[in-house]
């Protein structure tokens, strides 16, 4: 988690008019990822699990999708 406040303490700090867009890109899409990573480590430790997105049954309440 420090890592991604890291980050997004150092994208706020920067003026992006000052930057190549190429590496706004790069900080983006590693600033994705290390979200991707949080989101992966809060769900293993709460115990929420992916469910397929195509299921008939609600992942939230479990019922039937209308």
């Amino acid at each position: 988690m420090r890592e991604l406040a890291t980050a997004i303490d150092h994208l706020a700090d920067e003026d992006p008019s000052d930057l190549p867009a190429g590496e706004i890109v790069q900080q983006l899409v590693e600033l994705h990822w290390q979200m991707a990573r949080l989101q992966a480590q809060i769900a293993r430790r709460t115990g929420v699990r992916s469910f397929d997105p195509g299921s008939a049954v609600d992942p939230w309440d479990g019922h039937p999708r209308a």
